[in-house]
């Protein structure tokens, strides 16, 4: 939105929002920065940035619009898929006949306005907003979905009462009908729309329990009327290939989906309970090409570390963890990295969860016996130059990924231990000898995940109590000196003066957090872990030797990701703990 600045300064100086001298200050600022005017007035607080744009407007003469407290149709809405909404900052409020008038903060974006131009065909007319009634709009998307889905249930539900259940053909019909589709397709928007990772359908004795898993908590979504439970774990049957009429034992099937540019998969779980079965859905975006170790939360020696291990042409690198702690996006993220056309990238997975382009990926069937042991044994076979297992759990494939990191292949995988130390003890357990383990280990990953503040957080600094307190959860000499060596913190800063955080309800996120990132420990094996491996070190030792040569704990980590304004201290005790 261009304006001179001449036409600019009247306005605001005939209007009494910003002094002359505030506007002169303002404009040699300008002249000698090269930025606009309107955004040195906004940073030196002369002016709100809501105020410049309705002023923007008026001399424009485009139309300002606020729509804070205004119900928006979810038709309207929806014109503009929620994330196109959301990065843009553009919002679908009025429909016309051919025309949709939108509520913008910026109305130059044209590539916005054209897109929704050629999704819509219809008459784009651009207004002007301010930030409050974007975040209004945008929260209108989760509420307008979920009132959307109960619209939906109330039509539907009717006739799912009427309809006779039993036989598969009837199943079929009932998993085929519309009301079945509807109910899992708005189900199946909603939970993404939320950021979901986990859809869990619960059957109660008098209902269905909805529940979504959204930065790793479970959430209570809604609860729908229990005869709706035999159509929706029909519709999700069919749409993962199962059985329709087995209802005694446990299946496992997939599907994916795809809407708003954005494919997801869906790995369903079902299992027969008390009052009739559950259904789990994990959500898995489909595409993690783009990743880098630094935005999965590496850093300083740690990721230098792990830069090294990648270099290397043959070895093992393993990411240890529970269920739910990232690892297999940090292998996902490990393997991006090395796929160049120069090198030959197969993996064995339980089940695939990314699909990646130029890597050959194959899923495990144990129920024909096509396991990770066999799997294993055959890729070795493929001339691979790098080996993804997606799980070591048992002898034969411990056996045999060693082997083949002893064989000129470099292998990653996972194990499920609590520590990157504890995988050792796990490994000779699985009946590894120690020497072979000193010659293929080249690094192991200890990691969980934690909640990330949102961008609206308050800061504050520990009292002598909490330093205290903090030096009993971690060595907090250690974590300073972590903070001073990669310049977060001022060389001669205390724990006195260094700033932690806390969350901030906002309406976007009420919880305070949004997205979740790792915290981690990267335990290389160098010549004196090799020699206590060899001498039976125990768990404790190897970590405390690992520390003394430069590894941060998780609760370390966890702890130097809370200084940066990435999380809370109280986040990384609830995941350490846990």
């Amino acid at each position: 939105m261009y304006i001179s600045d001449t036409h600019l300064k009247a306005f605001l100086a005939d209007a009494g929002l910003v002094s002359a001298k505030d506007f002169d200050a303002a404009e040699q600022e300008a002249k000698e920065s090269g930025k606009p005017v309107g955004d040195i007035l906004t940073a030196k607080n002369a002016i709100g940035e809501d105020e410049l744009r309705r002023t923007y407007a008026y001399i424009l003469g485009i139309p300002f619009i606020s729509l804070t407290g205004t119900n928006i149709k979810y038709e309207t809405l929806s014109e503009i898929p929620e994330p196109v909404a959301r990065r843009n900052n553009i919002i679908a409020y009025n429909h016309r006949g051919d025309e949709l008038e939108v509520a913008m903060l910026d109305t130059d974006d044209l590539a916005a306005i054209d897109f929704i131009k050629k999704k819509t065909r219809l008459k784009v007319l651009a207004r002007l907003t301010d930030v409050a009634s974007i975040k209004a709009a945008l929260k209108q998307y989760q509420q307008g979905l979920k009132d959307n889905l109960g619209d939906v249930i109330r039509r539907e539900t009717a006739a799912l009462e009427k309809t006779p259940e039993g036989k598969e053909e009837n199943l079929q019909q009932i998993a085929e009908g519309v009301p079945a589709v509807r109910i899992v397709d708005t189900l199946l928007r909603h939970a993404s729309a939320q950021g979901a990772s986990d859809i869990h359908i619960e059957p109660l004795e008098a209902s269905l329990l909805i529940r979504y898993r959204i930065d790793g908590i479970l959430h209570d979504a809604m609860e729908l009327p229990k005869h709706a439970a035999g159509a929706i774990t029909a519709r999700i049957k069919v749409l993962a290939n199962m059985k329709l009429d087995e209802k005694r034992l446990p299946q496992d099937g997939r599907f994916s989906t795809e809407g708003a540019g954005e494919k997801v998969s869906f790995r369903v779980s079902i299992l027969p309970t008390y009052f009739g079965e559950k259904i789990v859905m994990r959500l898995l975006r489909d595409n993690v090409s783009g990743f880098t170790l630094e935005s999965v939360g590496f850093h300083g020696v740690g990721l230098e570390r792990m830069h090294d291990a990648m270099k290397k042409t043959t070895g093992l690198v393993l990411t240890t963890g529970p269920t739910g702690a990232g690892k297999s996006t940090t292998l996902y993220t490990l393997l991006d990295i090395v796929n160049t056309p120069n090198v030959n990238i197969s993996t064995i997975e339980d089940p695939i969860e990314y699909q990646m382009a130029r890597v050959n990926q194959t899923q495990v069937r144990p129920e024909i016996g096509f396991t990770f042991a066999n799997g294993l044994r055959s890729l070795v076979r493929q001339d691979p130059d790098i080996v993804m297992v997606g799980e070591i759990r048992d002898k034969e494939t411990a056996s045999l990924a060693v082997n083949a990191a002893l064989t000129g292949h470099l292998v990653l995988s996972t194990l499920h231990t609590n520590s990157a130390a504890g995988a050792v003890a796990r490994l000779i357990d699985m009946g590894v000898e120690p020497f072979l383990l000193v010659s293929t280990l080249r690094v192991i990953i200890g990691q969980r995940l934690v909640r990330k503040l949102d961008s609206n957080k308050e800061q504050y600094e520990l009292s002598r109590d909490e330093q205290t307190q903090l030096d009993h959860i971690v060595d907090a000499g250690n974590v300073l000196r972590a903070l001073k060596d990669e310049k977060i913190v001022a060389k001669d800063a205390t724990w006195k003066n260094v700033p932690f955080y806390h969350t901030k309800e906002s309406a976007e996120h009420p919880s305070g957090y949004s997205g979740r990132v790792g915290i981690y420990e990267v335990l290389p094996v160098t010549a004196t872990i090799k020699e206590m491996i060899i001498a039976a070190a125990s768990e404790d030792a190897i970590t405390a030797q690992a520390r003394k040569e430069g590894m941060l704990s998780m609760s370390e980590d966890g702890i130097f990701k809370a200084v940066q304004g990435v999380t809370t201290i109280e986040e990384v005790l609830r995941v350490i703990t846990e």
